[in-house]
């Protein structure tokens, strides 16, 4: 369930912001044409008087206390700023964001991930703050030229990176130790990879497998591209064919013909992606395919070590990825200040101290090596060496995915999951995803 906070100081909402919304959002936020007729320059931020600014995003309880401690700094330093927060769990995240918009209570200040960024930019929901970012009231000087890129679209500046991640395997630590396998190392190929994971599992007589079958996970599958010199999209279409998709799909047919991997009923429990069902968590696997960033989750949800390891493959497949952006609803009446609030939580030290990598690594570099002395929690350290001993490595970063992005991921996992239970084999699985992959980024 959405937890939804009081303003974090004391004023009321504001009635007359609630009848905008509402003359704006007549269809709902993702019906087609998004808020044609409403001009980024009809929106004006109060110069006078209170403001009260609206905020949602999704995580966990932990993620909520500290955005809503930075959040109260940034009042205490702009009196007549307030916030009202609301935060929900990933799941259904969005769908709560549609209802908002039907509701005409779509907050000031959202937090979206890559997946909504170009249909959100297209259909004209979140403002172009491209004009605040080249005057530097929104200073993005601090920012890697990859991570600036991962949050443009169509040349325009549409959301800025609330954190950097990237995509990593988290491995159970204590677990390889008591069965004495090497831990996996950066830079191994696919194969040597596979090929650990059937250590894994031989060590332990089959009762734990090596890793999670990664044949759907999306992220994985741009890795491998790109270690071969692909791209997971070119433009508004799909960046590779039949032949690459059925070379990935038959590595993973031979990770489960080694028992690299547990059974098929077990893969699509963790699937989703959320956090508490990863199976380096529930003690099914010794390693799971993770964002950089969920390490500590993922930690408070077991009492093993975890570790952490970059996927195989090059690192120079790996870019300067944004873990999740802040963005400004186009309807707001106070772009100046929402843009400000974006500022102040990406760009500021003490802002910068108070979230620590909790949703990643912080995007600023000068933030990033201000804060470094203050992170304590030991999966926070450990994420922030992780990302320290890549970042200079790193490939450049592509184009955000287009609009259809996640129809397709659904469909990636779907065809795997076909293949694993046996009901179509790679050919059949590749041949019916292709074609419905290019449908949906056509529509």
């Amino acid at each position: 369930m959405p937890v939804v906070r009081p303003p974090l100081d004391r004023l009321g909402a504001d009635p007359g912001r609630r009848r905008l919304l509402g003359a704006l959002l007549g269809a709902p936020l993702l019906a087609s044409g998004g808020l044609a007729g409403c001009s980024d320059g009809a929106a004006t931020s109060t110069q006078d008087g209170p403001v009260e600014l609206s905020v949602f995003w999704w995580g966990g309880a932990k993620r909520a206390e500290l955005t809503e401690k930075a959040l109260r700094l940034y009042s205490e330093r702009n009196p007549r700023v307030t916030f009202r927060v609301t935060w929900q769990g990933a799941d259904g995240y969005y769908d709560r964001l549609a209802t908002q918009a039907v509701g005409g209570n779509v907050p000031d200040l959202i937090q979206i991930d890559d997946s909504m960024l170009t249909e959100y930019t297209q259909r004209q929901i979140i403002l172009d703050l491209t004009e605040q970012v080249a005057d530097h009231r929104l200073d993005l000087r601090g920012l890697s030229e990859g991570l600036i890129r991962y949050g443009t679209v169509e040349g325009r500046t549409m959301a800025v990176a609330g954190g950097q991640t990237h995509a990593a395997v988290v491995f159970n630590r204590d677990l390889l130790r008591e069965l004495r396998v090497p831990e996996p190392r950066g830079g191994m190929t696919w194969a040597e990879y596979v090929s650990w994971a059937e250590q894994v599992t031989d060590a332990s007589d089959g009762q734990v497998a090596g890793t999670m079958d990664a044949s759907g996970d999306y992220r994985a599958l741009w890795l491998w591209l790109r270690s071969q010199g692909g791209e997971f999209y070119r433009g508004n279409q799909l960046g590779f064919g039949a032949d690459e998709l059925i070379a990935w799909f038959e590595l993973w047919q031979r990770a489960r013909s080694g028992r690299a991997t547990p059974g098929a009923a077990l893969v699509e429990q963790a699937d989703s992606g959320e956090p508490a069902r990863q199976l380096v968590v529930t003690g099914l696997t010794a390693a799971s395919f993770a964002w950089s960033h969920q390490l500590p989750e993922l930690q408070r949800l077991t009492e093993s070590e975890l570790g952490i390891v970059g996927l195989p493959g090059p690192t120079g497949a790996q870019w300067a990825r944004a873990s999740m952006y802040w963005a400004a609803f186009r309807g707001t009446r106070h772009p100046d200040a929402v843009a400000d609030v974006i500022n102040f939580l990406t760009t500021n030290g003490e802002a910068g101290t108070v979230l620590g990598h909790e949703r990643g690594l912080n995007p600023s570099l000068p933030v990033r090596r201000y804060a470094e002395g203050s992170i304590t929690d030991p999966a926070q350290k450990r994420v922030a060496a992780f990302g320290a001993s890549i970042d200079d490595l790193l490939g450049p970063a592509p184009a955000p995915p287009p609009k259809g992005h996640p129809k397709v991921r659904t469909l990636l996992v779907t065809a795997a999951e076909r293949i694993r239970v046996k009901r179509d084999g790679t050919r059949e699985a590749t041949a019916r995803f292709l074609s419905q992959a290019i449908a949906a980024l056509a529509a």
